[in-house]
């Protein structure tokens, strides 16, 4: 073998050497990166694998209830379309949160035929409001009362506080208290305080402790805050019920059914308990 083939052949295997170095490390660095975000990614795959088959769904698709829990419920918005109510609540749905409004000005499109709905379905109802935290609280809780008819029987209002886009978070926090103490002032019953793990511990932990909290918290086994800090725990925002075109969001409460019950706004004083 002549030199200049040998240095050829040299060259060849230094680049092969070199080659399989690289895939080895983009294949490591790959593994790497989807061990320390698989559930993002995961969670990625399926919201775009549920868009694609989309207009194929046919409303009976069914997502298994979590496994330890015995009281399930939902919450719904006008994204969710028409909801068959009778149908929801024959899969063990027993209470939904509806969105009513949000901001100073919007009303939920679907409000009031849902709000008829879960209750001529024997399904336990309540209404949230979704905070735009650069907006005047006091006129936000104006737009809730307005528009929620809460009466005894119904479940808590509920304060939906995660909009991550504000200029300063103590201006946040007085709407936040603003919001609160005007609606418990007008029907009369403490509201519950919504957010997700990452905004509630950055921003609201600490400051609304008197408050029931729903938690919502995702790819989790259990919420990473302890079970006496929370009462409904929003697991899935990805769940299947029949009798909704879509996705749904799932969640649990913590307690029985009776402990749910007890949840409701009660009679006024002049009324007799049914």
């Amino acid at each position: 073998m002549t030199a200049s083939r040998r240095s050829r052949s040299g060259s060849r295997l230094v680049w092969r050497r070199a080659l399989l170095l690289a895939l080895a490390v983009v294949l490591l660095g790959s593994l790497a990166f989807y061990w320390r975000y698989q559930r993002q990614l995961n969670r990625y795959i399926r919201r775009t694998y549920a868009s694609f088959i989309s207009g194929r769904l046919t409303g009976r698709e069914k997502t298994p209830l979590l496994a330890g829990y015995s009281v399930h419920g939902i919450d719904v918005s006008a994204y969710q379309g028409r909801i068959n109510w009778p149908e929801v609540a024959e899969h063990q749905v027993r209470f939904a949160f509806i969105k009513a409004t949000e901001g100073v000005t919007l009303r939920d499109a679907r409000f009031q035929r849902n709000w008829r709905g879960a209750r001529a379905a024997g399904i336990y109802r309540g209404a949230y409001h979704y905070f735009q935290p650069n907006y005047d609280g006091a006129t936000q809780a104006n737009l809730f009362t307005r528009t929620v008819p809460l009466a005894p029987g119904d479940l808590p209002p509920v304060l939906d506080v995660e909009h991550a886009e504000f200029h300063d978070v103590a201006q946040m926090r007085r709407g936040v208290a603003t919001w609160l103490r005007l609606v418990e002032r007008h029907y009369g019953v403490r509201p519950i305080l919504y957010s997700n793990y990452s905004f509630y511990k950055r921003h609201l932990a600490g400051h609304f402790d008197k408050y029931p909290l729903w938690l919502a918290h995702y790819e989790v086994a259990q919420p990473s805050l302890p079970r006496e800090k929370w009462i409904i725990w929003q697991h899935s925002d990805e769940a299947y019920v029949p009798g909704i075109r879509g996705t749904v969001d799932f969640n649990v409460f913590q307690g029985n059914f009776q402990r749910l019950l007890a949840l409701r706004i009660p009679p006024r004083r002049s009324q007799a308990p049914n």
